[in-house]
């Protein structure tokens, strides 16, 4: 009996380390720059526009039907992805997170969450008006048109504010069967330029300073921050663990 409570005490304590020494890596090697910090793997993992600060994970906006999910919303363990579409390093966690999603997706156990955070200090005008689109998407096709768009735009697009936006997007437009006329207007309302600054509010109030900025949310509400394009096995781990708590 006592073992098991010792187990039991020590698997929270071991996910707050797991989640702490990833974040922690990134944050602490290597200078802020367009470029991405360098992690002990030497490989790019995120964009740093700013200066190192405290994380406030907890302070993460509740999950709703509002909210980009794929998934089930009610899946124990939810990942809130933070993501700019220009940011060639969350282009590179997408495709892992996608693997996440086929391994416990399907089974119900973890739920992946969209929410917008362009740097505009590093990518003006493009990353704005791609979370933009992504909305407009959204709103005309629902959440499958949501993930239809954002898929096809990072397999097509080569990142860092080298995107043909009047070529890209139209093409997506399409690909996806949205109505383009409907998709301009969207566009042009500017209806979601205030739902995407929340998004960003949120991320900075949670301890993002860079993309991709991830939180992942226990069953018992415990969150854990991940950040950059960690591997999958880094993902893999803290999935894990957090389904024991």
């Amino acid at each position: 009996m006592e073992q098991s409570k010792q187990n039991t005490l020590l698997v929270p304590g071991a996910i707050i380390v797991a989640g702490a020494l990833i974040a922690g890596a990134v944050f602490l090697n290597g200078g802020n720059s367009d470029q991405g910090q360098i992690v002990q793997d030497r490989l790019p993992v995120a964009e740093q526009p700013s200066q190192r600060q405290e994380t406030n994970t907890d302070a993460v906006r509740p999950v709703t039907e509002e909210d980009h999910i794929r998934g089930d919303i009610n899946a124990p363990v939810k990942i809130v992805e933070y993501s700019d579409f220009e940011c060639p390093f969350c282009k590179r966690v997408h495709e892992t997170m996608k693997q996440v999603m086929d391994k416990y997706g399907d089974t119900g156990q973890v739920a992946w969450i969209y929410r917008q955070f362009p740097l505009e200090s590093l990518h003006p005008v493009k990353a704005m008006a791609e979370a933009v689109a992504s909305e407009c998407a959204a709103e005309l096709g629902g959440n499958d048109a949501f993930w239809a768009f954002a898929d096809r735009f990072f397999e097509l697009t080569p990142s860092n504010n080298r995107t043909d936006l009047e070529v890209v997007i139209p093409q997506i437009v399409g690909e996806i069967g949205l109505d383009q006329g409907a998709f301009n207007e969207c566009m042009n309302s500017g209806r979601y330029d205030q739902h995407i600054q929340d998004d960003i509010d949120n991320a900075v109030a949670t301890g993002g300073r860079g993309t991709p900025w991830s939180i992942v949310i226990a069953p018992n509400g415990q969150t854990i921050p991940l950040n950059g394009a960690q591997p999958y096995s880094s993902f893999e781990q803290i999935i894990e663990a957090a389904l024991r708590l």
